[in-house]
């Protein structure tokens, strides 16, 4: 029997040299498929899973209220929105699309028409227009905006945040809509857009003054035509805000929200929380350090300048300046009063709500599920992937497919009869942070029985009544759109000053508080009748047991006083 001569070396040794007679490629390959699985988890790619789909996509999640018209009488009728979306097979991760999105786009080229908006605080808002006549056929001699009598749909986009009418998802839209025979206007934040700040006033993810002094403006320029809304990122967050502020007080007929952040206090959470999303966060920290380095000399005379230069995250920036120019104590403070979720319930036009579960930035545990299917008036579209703004769709990855979705749903809208105001759905008011009623020292007493407040702004005391009488008298349907008040505000040191409170007229308060009155009357006649009948029949029983005795006490003293006093 052969003996088994153990070596003396050590094991640890052997392994040693075992690992030098491998191949040096073999490590390099294996070093290869490590880090390609690290990447596929770390970038979040989605290419098998699109692969044991067989390239079918993943179905679009829609959430509405099971009495939701819109959804009956409009998204029913969007096979875009009833489909799959499946991304670019070579662009399978909400990171990359996002990146391609920024660096490349493929955006059209759109030759806008620039028409410069003057607020009534000073400030300078530059309005681009794209027409259908501009898409089709360029014209050599172009003008401002469109005519005046066009009764052609006009679209308003309120792009994100540091973005403008050049950024690619934006030309996208623009020219789709335009190309589908819209009338597309974007406005440009202030100091966006190549135009420079000419007041003390900046703005924010909560700024809502700017979208309603616009809009109002449109309104009033071209009345015969249907407004449209569509807001992207920090500017869906500003449309949701504006509409649930407004309700039924808006001239919009139809609006579309797309990637919106919803709540920023979960968002700064959200975006620090990895490693990827502090790339995020730190890019759109350049963009705000880049954008407050374009009007330095009023940031530094109104904010820290010395804190925005250093500032090393969104968080940073608003602490050193937007909480400034806001009047506000904390960052946390700005985040809630800005966050548009609360306004939701309140919404009362047509919206179209479009969320990624993979957006990189825009975090899905911010989506508000529960105020959207609450609201009949709001249709909410979720889809697995898209990352943030993309949805490249497509090998060559030249449209996008929350920009076919938008043109879909808004032809459907226009059709339909929910752009008018008597045919809206109305839904329960919820009061926001700010309400009115804290604001104003009147209140007003509608038919329905809601107590509303008569707001200290003109456009809260006099639009407000102006578009209720509206809606009532107005059948013909079309022409019944809010027409609000133009609103006199006053920024000193980026601080909103509301102006002193106009003078009520009683007369006009006391009529819907008269109607109400007399209206409730005339309902509750059968119910007063039927509360003394019961009033009756439950005091009866105490009635007749305390009868006897009264009676008895009465009769008591009338015989004493009857008979003679014996002496």
């Amino acid at each position: 029997m052969d003996c088994i001569e153990l070596s003396s070396e050590s094991p640890y040794e052997l392994l040693l040299k075992a690992a030098f007679l491998i191949p040096v490629n073999h490590y390099f390959l294996g070093f290869l498929f490590l880090l390609c699985v690290f990447l596929y988890h770390f970038v979040e790619i989605h290419f098998f899973q699109d692969l044991f789909t067989a390239f079918r996509g993943q179905p679009v999640s829609l959430t509405f209220n099971s009495g939701c018209e819109l959804y009956q009488e409009v998204v029913s009728k969007c096979k875009i929105l009833h489909g799959r979306y499946l991304s670019t097979p070579w662009l399978c991760s909400p990171h990359i699309q996002t990146a391609f999105l920024q660096f490349f786009g493929r955006a059209p080229v759109c030759n806008y028409r620039r028409q410069i908006f003057r607020t009534s605080d000073g400030g300078t808002i530059a309005l681009d227009w794209l027409a259908n006549a501009d898409v089709k056929k360029p014209a050599i001699d172009r003008s401002d905006g469109v005519h005046g009598d066009d009764k052609g749909p006009i679209m308003v986009v309120i792009p994100g945040l540091t973005s403008d009418s050049d950024s690619a998802y934006i030309k996208h839209l623009a020219f789709k809509m335009a190309k589908s025979g819209w009338n597309v206007v974007v406005s440009n934040h202030r100091g966006l857009g190549g135009v420079s700040i000419t007041s003390d006033c900046f703005y924010n993810a909560g700024w809502t003054e700017d979208a309603r002094k616009v809009i109002d403006h449109l309104h009033a320029q071209y009345p015969q035509a249907p407004l449209f809304a569509v807001g992207t990122s920090i500017g869906a967050n500003v449309l949701v805000k504006y509409l649930g502020e407004e309700g039924v007080n808006t001239a919009i007929v139809g609006a579309a929200a797309i990637c919106s952040p919803w709540d920023l206090l979960i968002g700064d959470r959200f975006i620090k929380r990895r490693l990827v999303q502090r790339f995020y966060d730190r890019a759109l920290t350049i963009g705000l350090k880049d954008y407050a380095k374009l009007h330095q000399s009023t940031w530094s005379r109104l904010a820290d300048w010395e804190g925005i230069a250093k500032s090393c995250s969104v968080r940073d920036f608003d602490h050193h300046a937007t909480r400034i120019l806001a009047n506000l104590e904390t960052v946390d403070t700005y985040y809630r009063k800005a966050s548009c979720t609360s306004y939701l319930g309140n919404v009362m036009v047509p919206l179209l709500c479009i969320s990624s579960l993979d957006d990189p930035v825009c975090t899905r545990e911010a989506i508000p599920w529960d105020e959207c299917r609450a609201n009949k008036n709001i249709v909410l579209a979720t889809t697995h992937h898209g990352g943030h703004l993309a949805y490249f769709e497509g090998i060559t990855a030249k449209s996008s497919w929350w920009v076919r979705a938008v043109e879909e749903y808004f032809h459907a809208l226009k059709s339909s009869s929910l752009i008018h105001r008597e045919n809206m759905q109305n839904t329960t008011v919820v009061t926001p942070l700010e309400s009115s009623i804290d604001q104003a020292p009147y209140v007003n007493v509608r038919e329905d029985g809601m107590i509303t407040a008569f707001s200290n702004e003109p456009s809260g005391e006099v639009g407000s009544q102006q578009n209720e009488q509206l809606a009532e008298d107005d059948n013909a349907g079309d022409s019944v759109r809010g027409v609000n008040a133009t609103v006199q505000q006053e920024e000193t040191n980026a601080t909103t000053q509301l102006d002193p409170a106009p003078k009520a007229d009683f007369d006009a308060m006391l009529v819907p508080v008269k109607r109400c009155l007399n209206q409730l009357s005339r309902r509750s006649k059968i119910s007063m009748w039927v509360l003394a009948y019961a009033a009756i029949i439950t005091t009866l029983p105490i009635l007749g047991s305390a009868l006897p005795l009264f009676s008895k006490k009465k009769l008591r003293n009338i015989f004493s006083l009857s008979s003679p006093k014996r002496r």
